[in-house]
């Protein structure tokens, strides 16, 4: 198992280090950057300190090597382009706390729920809790987040008035954005544990326990529910990272400072260090969530820590 977790945290190693380098070379390789724009006006001596400020007067490769030394050394992605002064890593760090608030309820709501929809979905196939819960789950996949979020917003912030339409900073402004990113996962979760609950239940070693006499309670406690869940831990993996990254769309309607707004903000501004530094943490998170679902796959099934 050692062995097994230190050769993925060197492929990880690897794979980090090809993201930064590829995003790091094709940001560079786009026409133009932000202080052309923002310095035109200045008289040449002064854009071309500016310049010399931030490295960009140096070879492409040459201001790879200082990026890369810089966060090797310092855990540091430097300063934005666009707004000087401001550090990208505190940058991060501040707005995917913001991120992770409705993202994580939004991720444990939509597990919980999905997993018992798609449990009465397999229990009840064909029958009229089946077709709602696939209905629900179609809702969920079809309909766009803005969509539900303009509903939410019109029913409850304006009809209803019990919850405000925008803004950050109490409790009431986490329900809709946490309720509306929701949607999807339950209805991701719902259809892969039916499809895996009943892909299970017609295996021979199920068909064996119930002809033994096993009641059923048991034997989709201890046999199908664990065996079903587990393609459905891969899932995870990016969802985990998403939720500190954000999401734009939801982030940018409810009025969310979170991470995702900021970023694509960085690319309309042509924000390099910032767009950089974002692409290279969401991929890190990635990655090491990708690393951990591995390890729990071998922790929940004996036969995949054997092979």
């Amino acid at each position: 198992m050692k062995k097994y977790i230190a050769k993925r945290v060197i492929y990880m190693l690897i794979t980090m280090l090809i993201i930064t380098a590829a995003t790091f070379f094709l940001m560079h390789s786009i026409p133009g950057d932000p202080l052309s724009y923002m310095a035109r006006n200045l008289p040449e001596q002064t854009r071309e300190n500016y310049y010399a400020t931030y490295g960009l007067d140096k070879p492409v490769y040459e201001q790879f090597a200082i990026f890369m030394k810089n966060l090797v050394t310092e855990g540091s992605f430097g300063e934005s382009l666009r707004y000087p002064g401001r550090s990208i890593t505190d940058t991060i760090l501040q707005n995917s706390q913001v991120s992770v608030v409705p993202g994580g309820l939004a991720l444990v709501f939509g597990l919980i729920i999905g997993v018992i929809l798609g449990i009465i979905a397999a229990l009840k196939k064909n029958k009229w809790p089946d077709y709602i819960v696939m209905f629900i789950a179609i809702v969920g996949i079809t309909v766009p987040v803005f969509i539900l979020a303009s509903l939410f917003q019109y029913v409850f912030a304006v009809k209803l008035q019990v919850l405000p339409t925008q803004g950050w900073g109490q409790p009431s402004n986490i329900i809709m954005p946490a309720v509306v990113m929701s949607f999807g996962t339950i209805a991701t979760y719902a259809r892969y544990v039916k499809s895996n609950m009943l892909d299970v239940m017609g295996q021979d070693y199920i068909l064996t326990a119930e002809a033994k006499g096993v009641s059923r309670f048991n034997v989709i406690r201890k046999h199908v529910l664990r065996n079903a869940f587990l393609p459905c831990i891969t899932l995870l993996g990016g969802q985990i990272s998403g939720i500190f990254t954000g999401s734009f769309v939801v982030e940018k309607i409810f009025g969310i400072p979170g991470l995702g707004f900021y970023y694509i903000s960085s690319i309309n501004d042509r924000d390099y260090t910032m767009i950089i530094g974002t692409t290279i943490f969401a991929a890190g998170l990635f990655i090491l969530a990708q690393l951990i679902i591995d390890i729990a796959y071998s922790l929940l099934d004996p036969r995949i820590r054997v092979q």
